[in-house]
């Protein structure tokens, strides 16, 4: 996806791109019957009857002013739920709720429609005729509004619950596991790239990458004869002193301007095309429930479930000759062995004394390492290290030995 696309489906997504799109729909709607009301007959809207349009039209915007305030307010209200007893990390994808945009856009473009046909009835423009274009649309939006009334009463059951952001987290994480064109290392070290007769080009402030053109980095690496390796995938904290992409040999600085463009950078990370962060996101949400105050491990062990889903889901992901990187670019692999750590480490930390969690959590990692050979190395080390937490938190001497026969009773052969 280029920066292009990936601004535009940002833009699209603004809570107030629908609702000006659909009330300047709705507003043109209301007009289109002083344009195009000569096709009338008289007589014909005569027999229709469209002067009862006045008193309809006045219903319908108060009613959808009302509905508009009301709909809002609940938005409001489970957005505020969300960051204080859940995450306010994942507050931004019930914000960019399709559903909860749609409803909200079609009550605001309802009572534009109603509020600029009851001005453009007052001043005559219609005339008699216009006026079945009028009810014509005004019948049109009332049963719009129906659907999306009962779509939205479905909808505000489990807007903003726990499960459903659970769930919001889970398919973004997985969306963004399916843009990502990078390998994936599942060694414990990490390769820096070697510097040496490279050109760094350098961040001018401290911020997260949230998307890497690396369709533009293609095209100035043919247009400079050099390759660009990308040090900063998106998610990463870049600083200045650090650098965010290397061009072999020596360049100019506009080209080092150029390589800067392609890597957009902002104050907080999203979860397109960084995964790592859904995962950040989930643990939260577990860390949360698992504190004294909300004492909820159901919640935790639903994150568990969904994280280890979102982790195979990764391990299985390959790279496909529809997303291929350019020729001359490379970029650094996503270590699974820090997203264990994201994922795993906050959960056996808080969840220590919780022997249902660290159950879950042992069955979790025995899942990823029975899924693919190559990760049992690292899921045996997070689960030692979940075992010895829950050994050392836990007050009961049964729970203690389950825990340990839980952890022996599937990483015990690899002990030897």
């Amino acid at each position: 996806m280029t920066r292009w696309q990936w601004l535009i489906r940002l833009l699209t997504r603004r809570i107030w791109f629908r609702a000006a799109l659909v009330s300047a729909f709705g507003g043109a709607l209301a007009l289109a019957g002083a344009l195009v009301g000569h096709t009338i007959s008289y007589q014909f809207a005569a027999t229709v009857g469209a002067k009862s349009v006045d008193g309809i039209l006045t219903i319908l915007a108060s009613s959808m002013l009302a509905v508009t305030t009301f709909s809002l307010t609940a938005m409001v209200s489970a957005y505020s739920g969300a960051t204080s007893t859940i995450t306010p990390r994942a507050v931004q994808l019930l914000i960019d709720d399709s559903t909860a945009q749609n409803t909200l856009a079609t009550f605001l473009g309802s009572f534009l429609f109603a509020i600029v046909g009851i001005i453009a009835l007052s001043t005559g423009l219609y005339g008699e005729t216009g006026r079945v274009i009028l009810l014509a649309g005004t019948i049109a939006v009332i049963l719009f509004i129906v659907v999306t009334l009962l779509r939205w009463i479905e909808h505000i059951a489990r807007f903003g619950r726990v499960s459903d952001t659970i769930d919001r987290v889970e398919r973004a994480a997985m969306a963004a596991i399916d843009t990502i064109a990078v390998p994936l290392a599942l060694g414990t070290e990490q390769a820096q790239p070697d510097a040496r007769g490279m050109t760094p080009v350098m961040p001018k402030t401290m911020a997260r990458v949230t998307h890497v053109d690396v369709a533009v980095l293609g095209k100035l690496a043919q247009a400079i004869g050099a390759d660009i390796e990308v040090v900063a995938l998106p998610g990463k904290l870049v600083e200045p002193d650090r650098p965010i992409a290397l061009i072999a040999g020596g360049c100019d600085d506009d080209a080092v301007a150029k390589v800067r463009q392609a890597f957009t950078l902002a104050h907080h990370r999203t979860f397109d095309h960084d995964p790592r962060f859904g995962l950040v996101v989930l643990s939260e949400i577990a860390s949360r429930a698992l504190s004294p105050a909300v004492n909820d491990p159901g919640t935790a062990i639903a994150v568990i479930e969904a994280s280890t889903r979102v982790m195979l889901r990764l391990i299985d992901h390959r790279t496909t000759d529809a997303t291929p990187l350019p020729a001359r670019v490379r970029v650094p692999p996503i270590q699974l062995a820090e997203l264990l750590d994201d994922w795993c480490r906050p959960i056996a930390r808080d969840g220590a004394a919780i022997v249902e969690v660290g159950i879950r959590l042992q069955k979790a990692l025995v899942a990823l390492a029975r899924h693919a050979e190559a990760v049992q190395s690292l899921a045996k080390q997070e689960a030692r290290d979940a075992a010895e937490r829950a050994t050392a938190a836990l007050t009961c001497e049964r729970d203690r030995a389950v825990m340990e026969q839980t952890y022996r009773g599937h990483f015990a052969a690899t002990d030897q």
